[in-house]
């Protein structure tokens, strides 16, 4: 169970970076360090998989991988494995948007290049690594054969056992791709060597990781092509039907994730196991994990491939507390959040509770009328996250300054405030003051910043998860803003009395000094 806290949502490529987008070093342990100064408990951050298409981490190329574009080069540097000059050539200029073509072109050959370097040593490390995990082995051909086939989806490569993931073409393709392999290996070795030394790092401040599982995997990945038994395919590999969620506040057509299905009577025979696997995987990386469409565990939308809109679907029975009961039992270390947003029954609540996970509570939907139960005096069980706004929202600012008149009126009254600024205070205040177990906001709202600051735009394909983090923006006088507010409403205990006297006595001496 947790304990009254507080965390700040931040993806790890929107952190600054002189590289052009975050990365799991330095400036990492520096915003854990804002982190601790500001009072919270949590980082809540999104999937940390390679990215497929429109860059999003909600569609990657492994549920189990590490995205190699968030590997810290300043890191391979101190190695021995890239040259000052090599890193200066890498360095782009302060901006608040990641040119991911920019990356593409140029960061795999900066990789290589250090992967050309490592010692005998790493290499018998890198072999030691792949040996240790499952996924590995499959995920690092994977890679291979779309480069050598072009960047093709597994479903249109040449041979038809390859696609089959037959045994004897899954060795002879492991004998003839070696190089290759073994480059997509080290690039994993070292993600993950990189992650553990952060996770570490935040842990030893008393912060916490929460990190999202989305529901479902990319039809073009590792997890589908290798484990096709488990997905509702058809004998070429195409799916029959594909996931979404029908027409809701987000979009008036709803929106067509085309994901496969899962075969859930083949997944429940083997007692779960790709799941228990899966999970497994994101507990290394995550002290909590949010799942991601919680409502698709009772019933999901199931909209026949090749429709245009995801409009045509219909709902079928999910898994509910069969998988959950498994999850739960199974990793007793870990946290779980249900992402209870959507269209909700009285079933998938039902569900949530048996489950004893904390369902979402939303402000940016909360200002209806007074009975809507995403605002905080209708939070009757403190079981539950308070949220500004998930990734999936635009920033505060940018909602005081569209949302709807009547919202507007009423989030005025229910607020006692006029003027976007003091609405965006109040609206962190409520959060923060409410019985909600945890809040969390988005960093862009404690920032301040408008709709251009936004991470997704949900149905939209393209411009998405480019918003960056300005150097020295996360500044001791905003942690100690955020800090204050966390203490007033009990989600972290009271700064030590010794560091408030020297905070009081530094602040004191500046304007005395100014004064002269």
């Amino acid at each position: 169970m947790m304990k009254r806290s507080a965390g700040i949502l931040l993806p790890i490529f929107s952190l600054p970076s002189p590289y052009g987008i975050g990365s799991i070093g330095k400036e990492a342990r520096a915003f854990a360090d804002f982190l601790k100064e500001a009072g919270q408990t949590w980082w809540q951050i999104l999937p940390v998989g390679p990215t497929g298409g429109g860059d999003s981490p909600y569609t990657t190329l492994s549920t189990f991988a590490g995205n190699p574009y968030f590997i810290d080069l300043d890191a391979l540097a101190e190695e021995g494995l890239l040259t000052a000059d090599e890193l200066k050539a890498a360095r782009v200029p302060d901006g608040d948007k990641i040119d991911y073509a920019a990356l593409y072109e140029t960061r795999p050959a900066l990789l290589r290049k250090a992967f050309s370097r490592i010692t005998p040593e790493t290499a018998r490390a890198v072999r030691e690594f792949r040996d240790k995990f499952g996924w590995v082995r499959d995920y690092t051909l994977y890679q291979a054969l779309k480069e050598r086939f072009g960047g093709k989806a597994w479903f249109d490569w040449p041979e038809q056992s390859l696609r089959q993931h037959e045994h004897h073409a899954i060795e002879q393709w492991h004998r003839d791709l070696e190089p290759e392999i073994a480059y997509h290996t080290w690039e994993q070795y070292c993600f993950f060597r990189q992650w553990d030394a952060l996770k570490q790092y935040v842990n030893g401040l008393g912060i916490k990781l929460i990190g999202d599982l989305p529901i479902y995997v990319s039809l073009d990945s590792s997890d589908v092509w290798a484990e096709r038994s488990q997905f509702q395919l058809d004998a070429q590999g195409h799916p029959t039907k594909v996931a979404g969620v029908p027409p809701d506040y987000f979009s008036e057509d709803g929106q067509l994730w085309g994901n496969p299905l899962y075969d859930w009577n083949a997944m429940k025979q083997d007692g779960f196991g790709w799941w228990i696997r899966r999970v497994e995987g994101a507990s290394r990386l995550f002290d909590a994990i949010r799942i991601d469409h919680f409502r698709g565990m009772e019933s999901y939308w199931a909209i026949p491939a090749g429709s245009k809109t995801a409009k045509n679907g219909e709902w079928v029975k999910g898994p509910g507390m069969d998988l959950l009961r498994v999850l739960t039992s199974w990793f007793h270390n870990v946290t779980y959040i249900a992402e209870d947003l959507g269209i909700l029954t009285d079933a998938v609540h039902e569900l949530r509770d048996n489950s004893g996970l904390p369902g979402m509570k939303v402000l940016e939907f909360a200002f209806s009328d007074a009975s809507n139960s995403y605002l905080p005096h209708n939070y009757t069980d403190p079981n539950c996250i308070c949220y500004t706004g998930t990734h999936d929202n635009d920033t505060l600012m940018g909602w005081c300054a569209s949302v709807k008149k009547g919202e507007k009126a009423y989030a005025e009254k229910y607020l006692g405030v006029k003027g976007k600024e003091a609405m965006r205070q109040a609206v962190l205040r409520a959060g923060q003051g409410s019985v909600a177990v945890l809040f969390v906001a988005q960093m862009q709202d404690y920032l301040g910043l408008g709709t251009e600051a936004r991470t997704n735009v949900p149905g939209v394909a393209t411009g998405n998860w480019r918003w960056r983090m300005l150097p020295g923006a996360a500044t001791e006088k905003l942690a100690d803003e955020i800090r204050e507010l966390t203490e007033t409403y009990g989600r972290c205990a009271p700064r030590p009395v010794e560091k408030s006297d020297k905070k009081a006595a530094k602040a004191k001496a500046k304007a005395a000094k100014k004064a002269e």
